[in-house]
């Protein structure tokens, strides 16, 4: 079996979820670690790379991939699909990540650790939610409160046109989220509340957050700890909303302090809850 290799697989309403998996040298693992992104992110951003290859080297299987309605393919410098970026929902990440545990994550037949970053933190809540019993663990890194940041001014918008700009900086490139992600909400307030989500959650949670986050607010972290409960470790690292590092990492630099506490929290709270 190859140490690190690329995968598709047929996600939410057909469309394609990209994907890598590093694997340890030896071939023997301990435990799988699934990687998720945020908005706008992808399974390259930043420090994905380096996490996957950090748990690879300490024993773990670690698989990372695209949304498939994240308007990412392996094209790295430009959202490919950006009419799915703007179909994307709450629900279709959910179905995304519970399609690649079943057909990637499982097949290992390790404890399953799930990680996700910022809005992928929440779809890792939420998913963990319906599952947990299946999980050795979960980890959240920078992730909001509430799956729905928008003003009662920025609904009405959105439910009025349609659709409502969220420009790419990275790219240049005017996306759109669209109207069906805030009626899906809508139509099932509970199934997407994050505080109820955490607090279904049975396996252990490592929560952690950068405490000069300048996009998520370090509060948030503090609300999904408190309606956690014991199980739940809150871990406060200096650092931003990407804990310092750059996209793309320059490749010959050191990565930032914040992202290799980031980094091994992650990897040596996987390796703790799978025995």
């Amino acid at each position: 079996m190859k140490r690190n290799e690329s995968w598709t697989l047929q996600g939410a309403d057909g469309q394609v979820i990209y994907g890598n998996t590093n694997r340890p040298a030896g071939g023997r693992a301990l435990a799988t670690l699934v990687i998720c992104h945020g908005f706008k992110g992808y399974k390259d951003y930043g420090f994905f790379p380096y996490l996957a290859e950090a748990a690879a080297a300490a024993g773990l299987i670690a698989h990372r991939f695209n949304f498939s309605h994240s308007g990412m393919t392996n094209q790295l410098d430009t959202f490919e699909r950006p009419d799915l970026f703007e179909r994307d929902t709450w629900g279709r990440q959910i179905t995304d990540l519970q399609i690649v545990i079943e057909q990637r994550a499982a097949v290992d037949q390790l404890p399953i650790v799930l990680f996700g970053h910022s809005r992928g933190g929440d779809s890792v809540l939420l998913t963990a939610a319906g599952m947990s019993d299946r999980l050795a663990g979960i980890v959240t890194a920078a992730a909001p409160d509430t799956t729905c940041p928008l003003g009662e001014d920025q609904k009405a918008v959105l439910r009025r046109e349609g659709r409502m700009a969220s420009p790419s900086s990275r790219t240049g490139q005017m996306l759109y989220v669209g109207r069906e992600w805030l009626d899906e909400m809508e139509a099932d307030p509970r199934r997407f509340d994050l505080l109820r989500a955490i607090a279904a959650i049975e396996c252990p949670k490592l929560l952690i957050h950068g405490r000069a986050d300048e996009t998520v607010p370090v509060s948030a972290v503090h609300h999904l700890s408190k309606a956690g409960g014991p199980n739940t470790e809150l871990l406060i690292l200096p650092g931003g909303h990407t804990f310092n590092c750059r996209n793309p990492h320059p490749q010959d630099d050191p990565l930032p302090g914040a992202t290799q506490q980031m980094i091994e929290a992650t990897v040596n709270f996987a390796l703790s809850v799978s025995g």
